[in-house]
């Protein structure tokens, strides 16, 4: 059985390792401005965006202005969606006749799809209308995907320029990755759901009498859309509250695979683009299999973990055997896990979704083992880089490329270099930034929660499992996941307040540390390579590389990870639940 539950996950990173080269050169072509097959078809649409926009392509701006075009786009996009959510009863498209949401809800709701979190603490089949899912979530699900695009690729120019001052033009990046990218892609993908039985429709809820002969009301709406750019997108936010462990957004194992293909292979991808960009196919495989490499391990860890099933549960089935009885447990543990996709499909999906910014689930974490449980904690707590969101991840992973080169240097006791570029203590201490933002205000919040009655009120269950629940809550919102662990009650002004305060510093703060590196790198000159020149596409730097991301993960987190689901797991061993 255990043998089985890993062949999918092989399969699936078998399909993105042979999408990635394709796809990763045709990302490259788009945003280095070149002409695609696609260009007959959407040029004219790009063209337009720019006529709209009074914009002028070859125009760049210098990482100061770039970082003040996508703010000031943020934040409109923050006050428009809030205004749709508060207005929603009065417009059109609302076949439910669904009226305001709250307003300390549509303030994290706004932010949250606006920072690409898509954290959800409402139901979305009882709270949005289709027009806001569809004029307002959907679109941030595009936009806000696009963005990191366009910030992963201003890094790349950063890192290729040499005494420029200049690093793209963000409108111009931000037009080309949804226009070009992620547009076909979840016309193509919804098209594929849509043959799977997904629900594409605008249809109200239907009151239906079912075979036993009780009443049940069936939701409809433009699902297969939303469910493309929410997986492609790396955003996750599903038009459903169950999201993808509904059958009407997820109905088959096929629709579950293809959903695990469209949330990794956009992230994966960007690294060949990345070789492209650099002029150097091998420093793309380098950063890809650094990804693949701490992807599979938290596939394996939680797909084992949840195979072994309950060890409590497991001893009692045992006894239960001896007496002459069925054995608990006997497929592993399946509790909170869908019986179409089983424990495989779901660990894998478990891991995939952390290890991106996905936050999309088909199945229950708050059920999962205390190690199962652990995996996609630790996974969103390594910075998510493994493969990471749309750009998010590939820029996450430079970051930490930087922060390996730096230690490497020091080893060899030279000044460090990247690409031919000097790494120096400013590009050190903003990749500090980038890196701490993160852990700091993870930390911080959950201290506050979990001594304060507002944050301690809304546990369901107590000890190291309700500790779990709220470091969950903030891991996810800063790092922009948006998945939810669950078990907590988070539509509460405290957690919709301190959630949207996490979320947008743990989108933006990090965001402008990178441009600021990429600024910086795009302004020096670049040196050739010397004997004491550390290569960054050997399988050594591959092993630092990992090493780094795990330590710097280990020594920030492990604390509070021992106190939540590694002593759970401890204490099971004494037949103590939480």
């Amino acid at each position: 059985m255990l043998v089985s539950n890993l062949i999918q996950p092989l399969v699936l990173l078998l399909a993105v390792v042979v999408l990635t080269p394709p796809l990763g050169a045709f990302i490259a072509r788009v945003m280095g401005g070149e002409r695609t097959f696609l260009h007959p078809l959407l040029g004219p649409v790009e063209r337009l965006v720019y006529r709209t926009l009074r914009l002028q392509p070859d125009r760049e701006q210098t990482w100061k202005a770039y970082g003040r075009s996508l703010l000031v786009f943020s934040l409109a996009s923050i006050v428009g969606l809030y205004v749709l959510q508060r207005i929603q009863g009065l417009l059109p498209l609302n076949a439910d006749g669904f009226g305001a949401v709250d307003p300390y809800l549509a303030l994290n709701t706004a932010v949250s799809f606006v920072t690409n979190t898509n954290w959800q603490n409402y139901l979305g089949e009882q709270t949005m209308s289709h027009l806001t899912q569809m004029a307002g979530l959907a679109v941030q699900n595009f936009v806000s995907a696009g963005v990191g695009l366009a910030v992963a690729v201003a890094l790349i120019r950063g890192l290729t320029r040499r005494r420029a001052t200049t690093i793209g033009n963000f409108w111009v990046d931000l037009t080309r990755g949804v226009v070009f990218v992620l547009l076909p892609l979840s016309v193509l993908l919804a098209s594929l759901l849509m043959a799977r039985g997904v629900v594409q429709n605008f249809n109200a809820r239907r009151e239906v009498t079912t075979v036993g002969g009780a009443t049940q009301n069936l939701p409809g709406g433009p699902i297969a859309s939303q469910e493309a750019i929410k997986e492609l997108g790396t955003n996750g936010g599903g038009p459903y509250n169950a999201n993808s462990a509904h059958p009407y957004e997820n109905p088959d194992p096929i629709t579950n695979f293809l959903e695990m293909l469209a949330l990794l292979v956009i992230p994966f991808a960007l690294t060949a683009t990345y070789g492209r960009l650099v002029g150097s196919r091998r420093q793309g495989w380098a950063v890809f299999a650094a990804m693949a490499v701490i992807w599979a391990g938290m596939v394996t860890t939680a797909v084992v973990a949840e195979q072994a099933g309950n060890p409590i549960v497991q001893r009692a089935g045992v006894d239960q055997a001896a007496a002459g009885g069925t054995s608990a447990q006997a497929g592993g543990n399946m509790e909170g896990k869908e019986t179409r996709f089983g424990i495989g499909a779901s660990g894998t999906f478990a891991a995939s979704t952390t290890g991106t910014s996905t936050g999309a689930v088909n199945s229950f974490h708050d059920s999962y083992t205390a190690i199962g449980g652990l995996v996609p904690t630790a996974h969103i707590l390594l910075g998510e880089v493994s493969p990471g969101g749309v750009g998010t991840g590939l820029y996450g992973m430079l970051v930490f490329v930087l922060l390996a080169v730096f230690i490497a240097g020091l080893m060899v006791g030279r000044t460090p270099e990247w690409l031919g570029k000097k790494v120096q203590a400013r590009e050190v201490k903003l990749a500090g930034l980038a890196i701490l933002v993160m852990p700091t205000v993870v930390l911080v919040l959950t201290a506050f929660a979990s001594v304060l009655d507002v944050g301690t009120s809304s546990r369901l269950n107590e000890g190291p499992h309700g500790l779990t629940e709220i470091l969950y809550a903030f891991a996810s919102q800063t790092n922009n996941n948006g998945s939810a662990f669950a078990g907590l009650t988070g539509n509460t002004a405290f957690y919709n307040l301190t959630g949207s305060l996490a979320m947008y510093a743990g989108r933006f703060l990090p965001i402008l540390a990178v441009l600021a590196i990429a600024g910086s790198l795009a302004a020096k000159e670049k040196v050739p390579a010397g004997p004491g020149t550390f290569p960054t596409h050997t399988p050594l730097f591959v092993g630092l590389l990992v090493s780094v991301v795990l330590i710097v993960g280990a020594l920030t987190f492990f604390p509070v990870l021992a106190l939540g689901p590694i002593v759970e797991h401890l204490i099971q061993a004494t037949g103590q639940l939480f």
